[in-house]
């Protein structure tokens, strides 16, 4: 059930960024195709950070201690913009155009889901 809240979370985060950020849209053309447009990419959102983040942050630990962290806002831009790939090679009408929106949009996803996260009680705590 955790995993479920944790989708539905994501999503709505997704879809406040493709609202608030220009440069970041799901073209899909019916209001069932955009939910589970947003479900979908927030799968894929969600398995790009279990499985590479861990190992970037592994890999990158000096740059995150000379950066103060900072580096962290590229390496989660990234991760958007490569969850924007990987929508499009799967057929999903969700398009990150470049790096600012994708900065943008992985700054107020992290917000957004954290802010539900408290509310849902789903911290992890």
């Amino acid at each position: 059930m955790k995993i479920v809240i944790h989708v539905i979370i994501t999503a709505v985060a997704v879809w406040l960024a493709t609202v608030f950020i220009q440069g970041i849209s799901v073209t899909a053309h019916t209001t069932v195709g955009k939910v589970g447009t947003l479900l979908a990419v927030a799968v894929i959102f969600g398995v790009i950070n279990a499985v590479l983040k861990p190992i970037i942050k592994a890999i990158g630990c000096a740059f995150y201690v000379l950066t103060l962290g900072l580096i962290a806002l590229i390496v989660n831009a990234l991760l958007f913009l490569l969850t924007g790939y990987l929508a499009d090679k799967v057929g999903l009408p969700f398009h990150v155009h470049h790096f600012v929106p994708a900065l943008l949009g992985a700054l107020l996803v992290g917000i957004v889901s954290w802010v539900l996260s408290l509310i849902t009680g789903d911290n992890k705590n």
